[in-house]
């Protein structure tokens, strides 16, 4: 099962980027995001924590990161990940940003349906928040400048 959410934003990819890289900050632009962090650099292989709005706080791990262009992250409980990839391509105007949501794991099946749902809901309304965010950073650094 993956559920995957695309929006146009009128900023190039490097802002998109840089956004996505303060995961300290993941909560300013995501309404389902309480608290994220990482213990390390924003690369393969680094571990951290992300709290949702609702719900506890799980284990995460970022499984890829190409700089400029993607990453993906994994939360995880014993027996079930929930993949979070996230994607950035310069298009006429701005960018293309996509995000798709998977689960993987034993109990998936289980936690599965339930999380999806959660996901099916705020994925659109975590997309519109980011070109908001997005936007209006972008803005204001080409009015300072």
């Amino acid at each position: 099962m993956h559920i995957e959410e695309n929006i146009r934003i009128a900023v190039p990819p490097a802002v998109i980027d840089q956004i996505w890289s303060e995961v300290d900050r993941w909560h300013l632009w995501d309404p389902d995001t309480k608290q994220a962090r990482l213990n390390g650099p924003f690369a393969v292989g680094t571990h951290g924590r992300i709290v949702p709005s609702k719900g506890m706080g799980i284990p995460l791990l970022v499984t890829e990161r190409t700089a400029g262009r993607s990453f993906t992250v994994e939360g995880y409980i014993p027996l079930f990940r929930i993949h979070f990839e996230h994607k950035v391509a310069a298009v006429e105007g701005g960018s293309e940003v996509a995000h798709r949501v998977w689960f993987t794991g034993a109990l998936a099946f289980l936690f599965g349906p339930g999380v999806a749902r959660q996901v099916r809901e705020g994925l659109p309304r975590t997309m519109l928040s980011l070109k908001a965010y997005a936007e209006k950073r972008n803005e204001a650094v080409n009015h300072a400048a």
